[in-house]
């Protein structure tokens, strides 16, 4: 299929296959800390303050310039 193409040039910055692992180490972490703050009578932490998706393991997208076309072939 040579002349197959992506159609919206934009391509993922990462090297994993999942966010699986992430995904379990966060929730583990904020479950901690809800069991905590439970144990200690005080606020539980927000729930955004965990699981930031830039800090893991596939953290985002951009776009191809020109002088990368070749990612664009499928």
């Amino acid at each position: 299929m040579t002349r197959s193409r992506k159609k919206v040039p934009i391509t993922g910055v990462t090297t994993a296959d999942s966010d699986k692992t992430f995904k379990k180490r966060e929730h583990r972490r904020e479950r901690s800390a809800v069991r905590d703050a439970l144990a200690t009578g005080s606020e539980p932490p927000h729930p955004k303050a965990f699981g930031d998706q830039w800090d893991g393991d596939k953290d985002g997208k951009r776009y191809v310039t020109d002088d990368q076309e070749a990612v664009l072939r499928k």
